[in-house]
């Protein structure tokens, strides 16, 4: 793949060495560095389509659809200045703040799903530009530092990644999401590439490791639905009570392997980060802690795509979806479009996606009063 992506491979050779030694006592350290470096490189236009105040609404409207389906949803055009507007200088600086929050397994998977833009953009022969490797998005909330708070994030089609600091800390990395367009390549050089393979696989072998009887609980619908249930919403919601099979009901194999399932979601992170969400998965009672799978247990098989034709839509009954759920945290994972060739996936925290919860409390104990982006969201 390298060869046929050779900006994205430079900055992914770039920064694997920093993802190596992203120590885990200093993720926030590396991030003030690196965002801090990434800031002073813009110029003063390009800032201002970057940096932006930190109660801005901005920061809460989010997707991870392409370009023009942002435009659909929110009326306007996302924010943040692109890999393509970047000189050589300010991409290695941007690929080194994207680094500094995630693991090297999380970097690489990043940065893998980014290349797939360009085999889709083949796929679909597009010319508009709606299929672009370089249409990521960086902002920054607030002024990067060692006190106070100030956030960061990446978005793009299938990518999004938000963190919040306050004081030298991480108070957030919700929600995080990935995808992948195809979610298995169908056709050489890059045939049977799959950024998201352990997210589907582990929770497959779980689900296919039920008896009848725990089927019963754990494979609520026999049909996936259209996407994730969570979309891109400012605060993580489901309507109903948590369905499917708690921990409690499963064996001791069973219970590794949603473990795995969850490790998967957690590892893309930078450490000590990545063994918070662990952390929280541990101690969460095994009755309050939920898999639920809707659609087809086998895998389905993958289609030649037609060339020049667009690969969204296409929801395939064969399908899947599951999520894990807790009183903390929530994953999903949705694979239906593209006949079932097209996957989504998630984590996000009830209560502390963007660091909203614990930033409106210490606005109301110590500012008497919250936010801007807090009242966006509902507070």
């Amino acid at each position: 793949m390298t060869s046929k992506f050779p900006r994205l491979a430079a900055g992914a050779a770039f920064c694997a060495a920093l993802a190596i030694s992203n120590s885990a006592n200093q993720p926030a350290a590396l991030m003030v560095a690196t965002a801090s470096h990434f800031v002073d490189s813009l110029t003063p236009a390009q800032k201002a389509g970057t940096v932006f105040p930190l109660d801005s609404k901005e920061r809460v409207q989010w997707h991870y659809f392409p370009e023009r389906g942002f435009k659909s949803e929110y009326g306007r055009d996302r924010q943040g200045i692109m890999f393509k507007e970047m000189d050589p200088k300010q991409r290695h600086l941007a690929y080194a703040l994207m680094s500094s929050g995630l693991s090297q397994a999380g970097f690489i998977k990043t940065t893998t799903i980014m290349s797939i833009e360009e085999i889709v953009r083949v796929i679909e022969a597009d010319t508009t530009g709606h299929r672009d490797a370089e249409r990521y998005h960086f902002s920054i909330f607030g002024s990067p530092g060692s006190t106070g708070t100030w956030a960061w994030r990446v978005e793009g089609h299938h990518v999004v990644l938000n963190f919040t600091l306050r004081d030298g800390k991480v108070v957030s990395a919700s929600p995080t999401f990935f995808g992948a367009n195809p979610h298995e390549v169908p056709l050489p050089p890059h045939k049977g590439l799959r950024p998201l393979d352990r997210e589907e696989d582990l929770a497959r072998q779980l689900v296919q490791s039920l008896d009848a009887r725990q089927r019963k609980r754990g494979i609520y619908d026999e049909v996936a639905p259209f996407d994730i249930m969570t979309m891109g919403t400012v605060r993580a919601r489901l309507e109903a009570s948590p369905v499917g099979i708690p921990a409690s009901a499963l064996n001791a194999k069973q219970r590794a392997l949603l473990n795995e399932v969850i490790a998967e979601y957690a590892n893309n992170i930078a450490e000590p980060l990545a063994a918070q969400r662990r952390d929280q998965a541990r101690r969460a009672p095994l009755d309050k802690l939920f898999f639920a799978w809707a659609g087809t247990t086998e895998r389905p098989p993958i289609r030649t795509p037609e060339m020049g034709r667009p690969t969204t839509g296409y929801r395939h009954r064969e399908g899947v979806y599951y999520r894990v759920q807790s009183p903390k945290f929530l994953i999903e994972f949705n694979n239906t479009q593209n006949y079932a060739n097209h996957s989504h996936s998630v984590w996000r925290d009830w209560k502390g996606d963007f660091g909203l919860d614990m930033l409106s409390l210490h606005h109301r104990m110590f500012h008497r009063g919250t936010s801007g982006a807090a009242t966006a969201a509902g507070f």
